[in-house]
């Protein structure tokens, strides 16, 4: 007999908003978090907290995850106490963390063996569009499972795309991530040069966020690298899977990829000159260093 519930894990900045939206549809729904405190922030009165991942994974059959990285996801399955342990009915797995895709297909293929379905379905999106439901969702998975999880699915998130098979989802994500990180290093690279050039941050700041140059990285970080913001931001040696993700499927593929590789060097200079725990734009310091300039409002 399925269990009722529906479970959700991980209420870090992203999984609280997400956590939030899907208990307003689901009952009953569980959460847990490794850290107790953080389920005083989950809104429903009606939330179940689980004071174990057992208990959690005893009472439900579609469990969320949104946890940092692939060491916590098999921890919270795998290790001792977690899901796999105490599982029941046809229960199923679904990762909204960012892993890399050949982990997904381990975790996917080592849950098959014991009847559990795994999707992979990392998310994009700043924390408020947790908070609003309007997430973008790439799910990579059985599309049965696709489709039993859509209401779930949309509670979360307003565009949910269905990307294939296992690591799917993973392969959609680095992708996405991979354009947006070429268009953040070629905002470092070229507006310290422009200031060194002569040319104002003010109007600069004016053109790249309102002509053709105009992008989402544009608008989220030329602020932020203008205010010298370089904190309350995801760490750039954090998100380094998603180039690993991209540098093994081109190597696969035999693939060319100039600007892939020239990102990465840039990346890279910035790690290894100790900016990896701050947010990407701060790879801008490296060109500005080169330069002796500034990209500053200060």
């Amino acid at each position: 007999m399925r269990n009722s519930g529906i479970g959700f894990i991980g209420l870090g900045q992203m999984g609280l908003g997400m956590a939030n939206n899907l208990a307003k549809i689901a009952a009953p729904f569980y959460a847990y978090d490794a850290v107790p405190a953080a389920t005083d922030r989950l809104d429903g009165d009606d939330i179940i907290i689980a004071s174990t991942l057992g208990n959690l994974a005893a009472n439900c059959h579609l469990i969320f995850l949104c946890l940092p990285s692939a060491k916590e996801v098999n921890e919270v399955i795998f290790g001792a106490g977690g899901i796999a342990e105490s599982a029941q009915g046809d229960l199923a797995i679904i990762d909204t963390s960012t892993i890399d895709r050949l982990e997904a297909i381990a975790i996917h293929d080592q849950l098959a063996g014991r009847g559990i379905a795994y999707a992979d379905c990392p998310i994009s999106g700043l924390p408020f569009r947790a908070t609003d439901g309007t997430l973008t969702l790439m799910f990579g998975g059985s599309k049965l499972l696709f489709d039993r999880a859509k209401p779930q699915l949309d509670a979360m998130g307003e565009f949910i795309v269905y990307c294939g098979e296992s690591g799917a989802g993973q392969m959609m994500k680095a992708v996405n991530n991979i354009i947006y990180d070429i268009n953040i290093v070629a905002l470092c690279e070229v507006l310290p040069l422009a200031v060194a050039g002569g040319l104002s941050t003010e109007a600069l700041t004016q053109v790249v966020t309102t002509a053709s140059a105009r992008s989402f990285a544009g608008d989220h970080f030329v602020p932020r690298m203008l205010a010298r913001q370089f904190d309350n931001d995801f760490p750039m040696e954090d998100a380094y899977k998603d180039i690993l993700n991209v540098q093994r499927i081109a190597i696969e593929k035999h693939a060319m990829t100039p600007l892939v590789n020239a990102m990465t060097g840039s990346y890279q200079n910035a790690i290894a000159a100790g900016y990896g725990r701050e947010p990407k734009s701060a790879i801008i310091k490296i060109y500005e260093n080169a330069l002796g300039t500034e990209f500053s409002d200060q």
